[in-house]
């Protein structure tokens, strides 16, 4: 997070502080998670169901159009592909 932000030409002393700042609400979100968590099995795991498919959103609508931009190739469809395949057969050991 610290290299986009200090090659983009922010200060140092701004980075440092968005950095902490971010590791804070990290924190945070941490401990209250483990409370929500603590409740039931049911509840961590559609909070888990829920983070999973925002990152799947990230990486399908975001990342991968930027890096087919970026390297002119398949090896983004075809890493996103076996990612996928890896992520199925590790959720059924």
């Amino acid at each position: 997070m610290a290299v986009p932000m200090k090659n983009g030409g922010i200060k140092s002393s701004k980075v440092i502080y968005y950095v902490v700042l971010s590791g804070i609400t990290t924190g945070i979100g941490a401990f209250f998670g483990s409370i929500i968590g603590g409740i039931s099995q049911e509840i961590i795991a559609l909070c888990l169901a829920f983070s999973a498919g925002a990152m799947i959103y990230i990486v399908s609508g975001e990342l991968t159009p930027e890096s087919n931009k970026l390297y002119h190739g398949r090896m983004t469809a075809i890493g996103n592909i076996l990612g996928f395949i890896i992520g199925i057969f590790a959720m059924n050991i």
